[in-house]
């Protein structure tokens, strides 16, 4: 379990392809002096596990299925990626409660650039935004972030200076993906509610 805060940014080193998914490497930040293997780690949102530490880098293996559901396939060698260890039992919960496990994808339609202020829109399948609100919670790309403005095919955050260069969201641009996680109690809510409208007496009368 992760709180969507960020504690730091680090640089993927190496990428090399494995019979069923790939190997991630990425450098090891001073912060995380402590992970060890089989830690979890929150990379772009995605909960990662641990597999091997060497040389001042951690590296990770990811399946075909996150690979095909997330943005991890299309990192490259360079790149910046967000990172959070996962939390500890009296840790502070800054953010809210974020899994790991990726939703779907966004897109950036629009950015809107005010000062050292940010606007950005994204478009989103409709079964994601239907476990959005305004003034909720979304994780994007494993940013903790609070819902602006949800419509039927988009939904805005609106992102502070310090969130915009402590994150890669402040790299975002047009047409750029990114990996989504929407609220968990969102996700139990709506399943509720779809039973509940499966066992209403309109429905259940249908068998009498």
């Amino acid at each position: 379990m992760f709180s969507g805060l960020v504690e730091t940014r680090t640089t993927v080193s190496a990428i090399q392809a494995e019979p069923g998914g790939m190997r991630l490497t990425l450098a090891l930040s001073s912060q995380f002096d402590d992970v060890r293997v089989g830690d979890s780690i929150c990379i772009q949102g995605c909960c990662l596990t641990v597999v091997d530490i060497e040389d001042r880098s951690m590296s990770f293996q990811a399946g075909m299925e996150t690979l095909s559901r997330t943005t991890l396939g299309r990192l490259q060698l360079g790149q910046q990626v967000n990172c959070e260890r996962s939390l500890r039992l009296h840790d502070r919960l800054g953010g809210h409660f974020v899994t790991g496990h990726i939703d779907g994808l966004g897109t950036v339609t629009e950015r809107r650039d005010l000062a050292e202020w940010s606007d950005i829109f994204f478009r989103a399948a409709p079964e994601l935004l239907v476990q959005m609100a305004s003034k909720g919670s979304i994780a994007i790309d494993g940013v903790s972030l609070t819902l602006v403005s949800v419509t039927d095919c988009e939904f805005s955050v609106a992102l502070i200076p310090h969130t915009l260069s402590a994150t890669t969201l402040g790299q975002l641009r047009l047409g750029d993906s990114v990996n989504l996680e929407t609220d968990i109690l969102a996700k139990y809510v709506q399943r509720q509610l779809s039973l509940d409208s499966r066992q209403s007496p309109a429905n259940s009368n249908r068998y009498l």
